[in-house]
């Protein structure tokens, strides 16, 4: 059965391709502000990752599996996004540093065929070293920062400044890969 991967993350499109070497892209136009946060941040990564599936399936005219998936960076129960421009990116950073956060995770598995749907989230906690202001500033200079949730990427030069993880490396890079390989045996 075909396998769709309902992201434009080359990062998760890399990630898929150690469980599925064969997929389908097709990016979901799912618009993601009508998820309302409403305290409770797995059900809200999850419900985005469902939004996006299942726009994807909506648009679809054969059977297909169907992954999605959402991830955020949150820091004192704050949602840190992807940064506006770079003195937020900045900001960002600045407030990460020396700190524990969490990278959260929702991943859908829908297979159109049985019609079964499994959601999960799953956090990933992280501490940053401490960086001086000149550190973050050419950080920012190679642009990794500007399209990453919390304003940087583990698996680039950001990775450079983790101190710790707790938890699945690959969650923070954007594609928890074992839970989503137990998720898709579930499907089918």
């Amino acid at each position: 059965m075909k396998v769709i991967l309902a992201s434009a993350s080359e990062r998760r499109q890399e990630l898929l391709t150690r469980l599925i070497k064969d997929f389908d892209i097709v990016v979901s136009n799912f618009d993601e502000s009508e998820i309302i946060f409403e305290g409770s941040i797995d059900k809200y990564v999850q419900d985005i990752a469902l939004g996006k599936a299942i726009s994807i399936k909506n648009n679809i005219h054969e059977d297909a599996i169907i992954i999605s998936a959402d991830t955020i960076v949150t820091l004192d129960g704050k949602i840190l996004g992807k940064p506006r421009d770079e003195k937020h990116a900045f900001d960002m950073i600045k407030s990460l540093q020396g700190r524990k956060h969490f990278v959260y995770s929702g991943i859908v598995v829908i297979n159109t065929a049985l019609n079964k749907t499994v959601k999960e989230s799953l956090y990933t906690e992280v501490t940053f070293a401490s960086m001086s202001d000149e550190e973050i500033r050419e950080y920012i200079k190679t642009k990794e920062p500007l399209d990453k949730a919390g304003a940087y990427g583990i698996q680039g030069i950001g990775g450079t400044f983790i101190q710790e993880i707790k938890g699945c490396y690959y969650n923070v890079v954007g594609l928890p890969l074992n839970k989503l390989k137990t998720m898709l045996e579930q499907v089918k």
